[in-house]
């Protein structure tokens, strides 16, 4: 365990836990992530990053090169909150109703700054520290926004590495998976189109209700008779609408999906699968039905030489008690997916609390906060990987 790095630290982190409690308490969506970025640039600027601001729309990138090393490495935070009423009761609760950090970019964010003024003022490493501060993860594609105005032709990297809070886990221990680690997200909406008339004379209509009520329960055949069962796929019929009376049949109905796989080639064949069957299904009621198929994030796949070298980093700063080598899959999305494809690296988890200690509650939820412990045991990762990936 390295404890000189752990407590250099713990020493720094009341100064980054103001920060991260300042951004909680004024949260924004994504893309309007203003306040957030200005006050990183501002940060980052006076450490004596070059900085850019704006990639992305609201995406701050500071670059910090030291020596003449030509490795180039990438770290990412993402930045954005949610549309969720804050329920916590905390001092340092969201100002602006109907948004609050719910799933920790606050504390992400903290952590990697804290990392950038440690590294900046008694970083040891030859290369090129790119910190890359993303906005909308929470389903803007933040990420992919970035990289299609050039954030990989401007800055560069040889590795990325990112990491999330994750409650359930005890605080402070890292959590690393080679592999699929994270699920793809795609979405659908089916409207299906009859046609409408008297509930006492079903056989004048043809009736998009009971199609729909078809559809739903073939869709759940997908994953157990079309996908290897040694694999992972979700399809969720989150929604249904249709009618407003009790004695009419509607022209029509509408379905909302969400697909998820472990799997690229699992991924795809869902999508085969159930436009197939949704089409078959509509024609033998005597419906048509129109499928609107929208593509979300992509699978997460860390490579296998730069999540050994996580996990080198993750037992030298915190010991093998404290650090779970192959983690299980998570089945949510991350758009940090879309950096994978394009460079290698490597997404791990970091403990926010378990059982019934307050940083346990779980993300996306209005009583959840990040655990403010994290700010130095994640800070000290990054700055741990830095200089032993830029050395």
């Amino acid at each position: 365990m390295n404890t000189t790095l752990l407590d250099d630290l713990h020493a720094q982190a009341d100064a980054f836990i103001d920060i991260r409690r300042d951004i909680h308490r004024h949260p924004e969506l994504g893309f309007d992530e203003h306040r957030t970025s200005a006050l990183v640039a501002e940060r980052l600027e006076a450490w004596g990053y070059a900085v850019e601001r704006g990639l992305g729309g609201t995406g701050v990138v500071g670059r910090l090169v030291r020596g003449n090393g030509e490795r180039r490495l990438g770290l990412r935070a993402d930045m954005d909150a949610l549309p969720i009423d804050e329920a916590t009761g905390l001092d340092y609760a969201s100002e602006h109703g109907g948004v609050m950090h719910a799933c920790g970019h606050d504390g992400h964010t903290a952590m990697l700054l804290a990392a950038a003024h440690h590294l900046a003022e008694r970083g040891r490493f030859d290369g090129t520290l790119n910190l890359i501060f993303q906005p909308a993860e929470e389903g803007g594609g933040g990420a992919l926004r970035m990289i299609e105005q050039g954030l990989f032709d401007k800055y560069p990297c040889d590795a990325i590495f990112a990491m999330h809070n994750m409650p359930g886990l005890p605080q402070g221990r890292l959590a690393l998976r080679e592999g699929a680690a994270m699920a793809s997200s795609d979405y659908a909406t089916i409207t299906l189109t009859g046609i409408g008339g008297h509930g006492a004379m079903p056989h004048r209509a043809a009736d998009p209700i009971v199609a729909a009520a078809s559809i739903v329960m073939a869709l759940q055949t997908v994953v157990s008779r079309n996908i290897d069962p040694l694999q992972m796929a979700v399809v969720t019929v989150g929604a249904v609408h249709a009618g407003k009376a009790n004695n009419v049949i509607p022209q029509s109905a509408t379905l909302e999906l969400s697909v998820r796989a472990l799997d690229r080639g699992v991924r795809q064949h869902l999508e085969e699968r159930i436009k197939a069957l949704i089409a078959a299904q509509a024609e033998s009621f005597g419906v048509k039905a129109q499928i609107d198929w929208r593509a979300g994030y992509a699978v997460l796949v860390n490579t296998p030489k730069e999540t050994a070298f996580a996990r080198e980093v993750a037992l030298e700063l915190l010991g093998p008690e404290r650090v779970t080598l192959q983690a299980p899959a998570v089945p949510g999305s991350e758009d940090f997916a879309f950096m994978l494809e394009r460079v290698p690296g490597s997404y791990l988890l970091i403990g926010n609390g378990e059982g019934d200690s307050h940083g346990a509650c779980m993300v996306h939820n209005p009583g959840y906060d990040f655990n403010d412990g994290n700010v130095a045991v994640g800070a000290a990762y990054w700055v741990l990987l830095t200089e032993r990936f830029l050395n």
